[in-house]
């Protein structure tokens, strides 16, 4: 959470940290371990209140539906992934409400920015979860002034944070979904009123700083050493940047991430969970200043936290988006093409670094087609980084009788993907025959089209069976490229003794 104003920079020190970076498989930090408690510690005691408190606490959230603005093109789940659930947590600088306005430097147009940004996955069994954190100064795609319509092609390079100045969550959950193909399923907005007061409800958090810290812009004195932070003062730890360590938004992420450590184990000790009224002071403090979509109220979460009870500690990665330099201007990142890992394990229901599942399906053209390529109309997408892919693929199906409406770019991936809307499989089917290997999936907003994405390692168009017209392929000079070997995701994080004063 950082209340500097949007083209504020960084120091050049922030490439710095870039650098330092520790493979998943690498080691298990323990406050990452920990996290399995964080991720449902308030909603776990959510009942113990009884059933009027109950009523009191899930009247306190705000519902927010903002499903108007997430468009009708959103990704769907993979077979295997239906009932895993995606839940995106977001911290909002906002100044609006009361208590709001006096925290932290005043600025001539604060506005709101999503500055801590969380995406969490649920396993469809509940046996492991993985909480992706994602840098507020990421330069990426989104939808031009956040429209719900504007196709993917049309969309502006814009930084993170900015997506929930102009259109909120709503913008925020639209251009992550089409930069991942991962469906958020729920959401959750705390603001700094809220973090303050659930610390305080806590009685304080404790944080260990291995360096003193006096930040001018805060007003944060720190000697070096372990300190139990009150909310005023925790707020001022999680948002200072530029006078600790290299000064970069990188590494307050990573104390970000300590802290949410800390306060898990706080909100789970028995020092609270067996003193009814402080209980209820932190969970009344929790849900004042929470908003959340209309299907996210206490109930849904007190249900999704006893359905994970059973993971271990071992069971929870918390990684950060790979990421690099933004070469216009480096004191911004982009993701790098290894992010691609984690969105394609989110969409497929895999923890990192397993492996897809060998299928004993058969192909998809293997029973005779059934519909005539001159009944399909196909849009064609390129996601291979191969100029000209796209073009040439609706070149060779249109002598087939295929109908091409578009032609254009699409998101980056491995392999063809095929989608149809409802009622469309046959249709798809035809059209998945042109390209051998093909994957076909269902999606929604589609209606009679199907539309193709080709990625890296995707097969140019062969003939199908049925086709239609004389004319033989063009020829098809252009070829997708080979897959890169598949990268291991890299985690912004420290040693687990680097929370621990004299380790």
């Amino acid at each position: 959470m950082d209340g500097v104003e949007p083209d504020a920079h960084e120091t050049p020190a922030a490439d710095a940290s870039r650098s330092r970076r520790r493979e998943i498989h690498g080691g298990r930090p323990r406050w990452r371990r920990r996290l399995a408690i964080g991720l449902v510690s308030l909603v776990v005691v959510g009942g113990a209140g009884g059933a009027v408190a109950a009523w009191r606490l899930n009247s306190n959230i705000t519902k927010v539906d903002v499903s108007g603005a997430l468009g009708t093109d959103r990704p769907t789940s993979a077979p295997q992934a239906r009932g895993a659930v995606n839940i995106l947590l977001v911290g909002s600088d906002t100044r609006e409400g009361d208590g709001n306005d006096a925290i932290g430097k005043v600025v001539e147009d604060p506005g709101q920015h999503s500055d801590t940004n969380l995406l969490v996955h649920l396993s469809k069994d509940r046996s492991w979860a993985t909480v992706v954190s994602i840098p507020r100064d990421s330069m990426t795609k989104a939808p031009p002034e956040c429209s719900p319509t504007a196709p993917k092609d049309q969309w502006v390079t814009r930084q993170w944070n900015h997506n929930y100045k102009i259109g909120g969550i709503g913008c925020l959950i639209r251009t992550l979904e089409g930069n991942t193909g991962v469906r958020v399923d729920h959401y959750g907005v705390v603001d700094f009123r809220g973090f303050q007061s659930m610390v305080d409800a806590l009685g304080g958090v404790p944080v260990c700083t291995r360096e003193a810290i006096d930040d001018k812009e805060s007003g944060l004195r720190l000697s070096a050493g372990t300190h139990t932070l009150q909310g005023k003062q925790a707020l001022a730890y999680v948002r200072t940047r530029k006078s600790v360590g290299d000064g970069s938004d990188l590494g307050r992420i990573q104390r970000q991430q300590a802290f949410l450590s800390s306060i898990a184990q706080k909100a789970t000790s028995s020092q609270l969970l067996f003193q009814p009224t402080r209980l209820y002071g932190f969970l009344d403090a929790a849900t004042r200043s929470l908003t959340t979509d209309p299907e996210f109220g206490l109930g849904t979460m007190k249900d999704l936290a006893e359905s994970v009870r059973g993971i271990g500690l071992d069971n929870i990665e918390f990684v950060t988006v790979p990421h690099e330099a933004y070469e216009p201007d480096p004191n911004r990142v982009q993701w790098q093409e290894s992010a691609q890992v984690i969105w394609t394990a989110f969409r497929e229901d895999r923890r990192l670094g397993q492996e897809p599942e060998a299928t004993a399906s058969p192909s998809p053209t293997a029973s005779p087609l059934t519909v005539s390529p001159d009944e399909v109309r196909v849009e064609v997408r390129n996601g291979s980084g191969a100029s000209g892919l796209a073009s040439q693929a609706g070149a060779a199906l249109a002598v087939q009788g295929f109908t091409v409406t578009a032609t254009g770019n699409g998101e980056r991936r491995t392999g063809t993907l095929v989608e149809y809307g409802a009622g469309q499989e046959e249709a798809a089917r035809t059209v998945a025959a042109a390209f051998p290997g093909a994957t076909l999936e269902e999606a929604s907003g589609l209606g009679r089209t199907v539309r193709v994405t080709l990625g890296a390692g995707s097969e140019n168009v062969v003939e199908v069976e049925n086709r239609t017209g004389t004319k033989a392929l063009p020829d098809q000079p252009v070829s997708a490229p080979k897959p890169a070997p598949t990268p291991t995701p890299t985690i912004e994080a420290r040693p687990a003794d680097a929370d621990i004063c004299g380790a």
